[in-house]
């Protein structure tokens, strides 16, 4: 991670930087809703994902962590692609029309929901950019990330795939009853 990128991570609503990239443990409670439109016009529901391991992403194309690590994100999802996980990215405040420059000029195809008025980044308790969570198959979020991370780092994709493994095994336990 560059200085500046570090510089960076901690800038939203005048908060300080903070420790970037590193995955830790969920302890803020219950999963807040997520229901927004995507660049198409679709809602999109997190509770819709059930069944799936969710990388939520907030970010903002101003935000240099932000842009820098979305290549790992599309790697990471076309990596994972056929098992039950996805990646959705919120982005915050911006037009469509700066998310689509973005995405074409860095070739990102990932899937991007708009957070117009800022209410789901307030219902996350997002102060910084870019903050990530790990969503389990049971819609509960696991992990947050704050900052910029290598989203194909062997610590990042060991937890996703004991999260995807986990639910395979608590599945097949409660089969067993």
């Amino acid at each position: 991670m560059s200085v500046r990128s570090l510089a960076l991570c901690g800038v939203l609503l005048g908060a300080g930087a903070a420790h970037c990239g590193e995955l830790k443990p969920w302890s803020g409670g219950a999963t807040p809703a997520l229901s927004l439109r995507d660049t198409a016009g679709q809602t999109q529901d997190l509770a819709a994902y059930r069944g799936k391991v969710v990388l939520v992403n907030f970010w903002a194309t101003w935000c240099e962590p932000c842009r820098e690590e979305m290549p790992s994100m599309q790697v990471l999802r076309r990596r994972l692609a056929g098992k039950p996980f996805e990646v959705l990215t919120v982005n915050l405040m911006e037009s469509e029309e700066k998310i689509a420059a973005f995405r074409e000029s860095a070739r990102i195809e990932l899937p991007v929901l708009m957070d117009r008025d800022g209410a789901a980044a307030k219902r996350w308790k997002v102060r910084m950019l870019p903050i990530s969570f790990l969503v389990d198959r049971r819609g509960a979020i696991r992990y947050q990330l704050v900052g910029e991370a290598d989203w194909t780092g062997p610590d990042i994709t060991s937890a996703i795939e004991r999260l995807l493994g986990s639910d395979k095994m608590n599945q097949s336990a409660s089969a067993a009853r």
